[in-house]
């Protein structure tokens, strides 16, 4: 009798850590898309809600800087308009030393109980060379930003 030696089958690969590695890799890509989109939402998001407010302080600024008084007045809150007349406005803003640029640096926008507000920071620099900061209250009456300082 000869002995003969039984036949085992070859063992099957040992898969787990090619499946494991695949799965890392899926949940990576999903969190790179999620992350990637949730980015662009919350940037587009933001961007709309502190864009006019920055577009509205820019036109006043805009305006003062020109000497339009009348069109600056114009962009001001009601409650400022009820408080001085626009003549009193012109007189004030011509007797104050005018601005040769500025840069808007920082704009905070807040909804408090359905009162939207913002503030915007802006560093100023005056024809004679000065520089400073300044903020600039704002509120959204009737859909729109207004200066209300």
């Amino acid at each position: 009798m000869t002995y003969e030696p039984m036949l085992v089958p070859d063992r099957k690969p040992n898969r787990t850590t090619r499946t494991v590695l695949i799965v890392v890799a899926a949940v990576l890509a999903v969190c790179c898309v999620v992350g990637v989109g949730g980015g662009f939402w919350l940037f587009r998001t933001v961007n709309t809600a502190v864009g006019p407010a920055r577009e509205a302080t820019g036109a006043y600024l805009d305006d003062v800087q020109a000497g339009n008084y009348q069109g600056a007045y114009g962009r001001l809150c009601e409650r400022v308009r009820d408080g001085m007349p626009q003549e009193e406005f012109t007189r004030v803003q011509s007797a104050q030393l005018k601005i040769s640029s500025y840069k808007i640096t920082g704009v905070s926008v807040s909804n408090y109980n359905g009162r939207v507000s913002g503030v915007v920071t802006v560093q100023l620099v005056q024809v004679a060379g000065g520089r400073f900061t300044q903020t600039i209250p704002l509120t959204k009456e009737r859909g729109e930003w207004r200066v209300c300082q």
